[in-house]
Parts: C-alpha cells; sequence; structure tokens
C-alpha cells in the first residue's frame, strides 16, 4: 500500500512535469521572436547593433562579410537583414544582388548601411558598373551611418508594421 501511494506521487510529479515542458514548448512556440541578420565589416558596428536589437526584444544574428552573411542568410532565415553596404573585398552590394536573385531569399526586407547619403551612394555605383542591377530601385530602407537607435527601430518597426515581414 505504501509503495502504491510512493508511485502514484512519483506518477503525478512525472505527469506534472511533462505538461509543463509541454507548456512551455506551446508558450515558446506562440512568442514569435524575429531575427535580425546584421552583416557589417566593422566589429564596433556590429555589437552596437547586437545591443540596440537585444535590448528591444529581437534576436540578432551577426555576419562580418558577404560569405558568412550569405550563408547565415539561408541558415537562420531572418526576418530582416541589416546590410553594411561598403565593405572591403566583395560589398554588401554584392551579398544584396545575391539577396535579391535568390527565390527564397528576396523577399527578406533589407535595410542598407552606409557612410554616404542615398543619392551619393547610388551615383558611384553606376560610376562603377553597378548599373546592371535594378534591385536598387526595390530597396526597403536606406540608413546613413552613424544610424540613430531610434531611427534604426523605427525602420524595423515600419517593415514588421507594413507587412514586409
Amino acid at each position: 500500500m505504501l509503495n502504491n501511494l510512493h508511485f502514484s506521487l512519483v506518477d503525478r510529479n512525472r505527469i506534472a512535469r511533462t505538461y509543463h515542458l509541454r507548456w512551455e514548448a506551446f508558450r515558446m512556440s506562440a512568442e514569435i521572436v524575429k531575427k535580425i541578420l546584421v552583416v557589417d565589416d566593422e566589429l564596433d558596428t556590429r555589437i552596437f547593433l547586437l545591443n540596440i536589437l537585444n535590448a528591444s526584444g529581437f534576436n540578432p544574428v551577426t555576419a562580418n562579410n558577404k560569405a558568412d552573411g550569405l550563408k547565415k542568410a539561408v541558415a537562420e532565415c531572418p526576418s530582416v537583414i541589416i546590410l553594411n553596404m561598403m565593405m572591403p573585398g566583395e560589398s554588401g552590394i554584392r551579398l544584396y544582388q545575391h539577396l535579391k536573385q535568390d527565390e527564397t531569399l528576396k523577399q527578406i526586407p533589407v535595410i542598407m548601411l552606409s557612410t554616404l547619403d542615398k543619392d551619393t551612394f547610388l551615383k558611384c555605383h553606376n560610376l562603377y558598373g553597378y548599373r546592371q542591377c535594378k534591385a536598387y530601385e526595390l530597396i526597403d530602407k536606406f540608413m546613413e551611418k552613424p544610424v540613430e537607435t531610434e531611427d534604426l527601430l523605427a525602420a524595423v518597426q515600419d517593415l514588421f508594421a507594413l507587412g514586409h515581414v
């Protein structure tokens, strides 16, 4: 009789633990965490953006070059990509082109960051032979560096509110 009582207490604990774990899994799946990929070659900028996005409830993922950014865009399926356009070597422009040419990635909105203003940026890249990329006309958001915290968060929220994400 004592063994049956002990056994039922163990069973009750096991059942309670199972339901608790199932409830936690359900609760976590209901809270969709919005993942944002930050691609920038400057460590300071990556850390700055990572801190802003973390503090605002987003799940930031970082990459420091085009190859890593493309790999993480495919693997992580972010809701938004924040991309520095002026990176050494394979620039952010090439990554942007790859993103917009890929069937699964082209739907991800991109916030472009550049030290140049938008008009100068477009003129420079036309001079350097990037005319073939008509995707610039589809830029979701263009922001000048250094970016203000409030402006960046407003841009991200606008993309979510407009249904781009």
